[in-house]
């Protein structure tokens, strides 16, 4: 089959082979076909090597497709269902599970080791134990999510993690309050689902930052009151909060510089909720005299912050009702041979959201 595969960490393009074949079908796993494949700046970043990943292996986390074949002992899912890839499914027995933080069971990360694929003789990881970027997929089966026949496979693929993630972040981490200001950095997929989330919680003000003046235009049709460029957050703040702060403010994009840009944004007493994926040695510092005075909460937000399986269904709901728009989120629809075009669309900003066809 085909595969879009990365060699080696740091690489800037990626390789659409066709030798390449899904392994590990047997009990407890299903074999997918892969129908759409949302491309989300973590791929991006485990290609850079900004987060860890072994290679050679294929991106792609956020997929949707068919059920091709099911091994023994899973019921929930039959050959022909359409589902969702789930990147982080939950044991249901673990610690975290029992507590109802299912979002943070590991059990997932037990078998990123393991390879997804094979070329000839050599192993080919997946991205996240998923690898979303191919054209079948062998998965646990807790990470293949039925998904309702009348939710198109390039959103049925979004909600496997970038609008999940977004949402979960306003709705179940940082819990927005209605009439309250809110400053979202970092537009993107995921930032513009954070503004979403925002906007259904009855957020009065959401302030939008970005360098890229596309994304920033994006911003304020998904929800956005205000939209301005990183050098206009200080005057804004200043504006709109008579220098105070805003109540909430989200950093979505993964750096340590920001996150402390939107530490200083937060008023005292505020949330900062920490929603980018950063790298291992990207340090975050803050004195502890102001963490002690100022009281304000960080909170990061891992998948939305919440049971994941309730966050699908909770956003396809608002999806129907027309609380959100999730066909606006998808800008570009690529095949997967033109998937570098879509990496360096992602890579310079010029696209919001895009997805692969298989």
């Amino acid at each position: 089959m085909r595969a879009a595969v990365q060699q080696k960490t740091g690489q800037d393009l990626l390789e659409v082979l066709d030798d390449v074949e899904a392994v590990g079908f047997g009990p407890g796993k299903v074999r997918l076909r892969i129908r759409a494949a949302g491309l989300c700046h973590s791929d991006l970043s485990a290609m850079s090597g900004v987060l860890p990943q072994p290679a050679p292996f294929v991106p792609g986390h956020e997929g949707a497709g068919d059920v091709v074949e099911v091994g023994e002992g899973v019921t929930h899912v039959a050959r022909g269902d359409r589902v969702l890839v789930c990147w982080l499914p939950a044991c249901g027995s673990c610690p975290s599970c029992r507590r109802g933080q299912s979002q943070l069971c590991l059990a997932g990360f037990m078998n990123s080791g393991t390879p997804n694929f094979r070329r000839r003789t050599t192993d080919v990881f997946g991205f996240a134990g998923t690898g979303a970027f191919a054209e079948e997929l062998v998965v646990d089966a807790g990470c293949a999510v039925p998904v309702p026949d009348d939710v198109p496979y390039e959103i049925a693929a979004l909600l496997g993690c970038g609008v999940t993630t977004g949402l979960g972040a306003a709705l179940n981490t940082a819990r927005v309050a209605a009439g309250s200001s809110v400053a979202v950095i970092g537009c993107g997929g995921v930032g513009v689902s954070v503004i979403q989330g925002a906007r259904v919680a009855g957020a009065a003000q959401i302030l939008a930052v970005d360098p890229v003046e596309g994304r920033r235009e994006a911003a304020l049709r998904f929800g956005a009151t205000e939209a301005v460029a990183p050098e206009g957050l200080a005057g804004t703040k200043a504006r709109l909060t008579g220098n105070e702060g805003f109540d909430y403010v989200f950093e979505v994009v993964g750096r340590s510089a920001t996150a402390r840009t939107a530490y200083e944004a937060t008023r005292r007493g505020g949330t900062l909720c920490v929603v980018g994926a950063g790298a291992l040695d990207d340090h975050l510092q803050l004195n502890m005299f102001e963490l002690f005075f100022d009281e304000k909460r960080i909170l990061p937000s891992l998948y939305g912050g919440g049971d994941v399986l309730r966050s699908y269904e909770r956003a396809i709901a608002l999806w129907r009702a027309g609380r959100i728009d999730l066909e606006g989120l998808i800008t570009h629809r690529v095949p997967l041979a033109r998937i570098n075009d879509a990496v360096e669309q992602m890579r310079t900003g010029e696209a919001l959201r895009t997805w692969i066809t298989m």
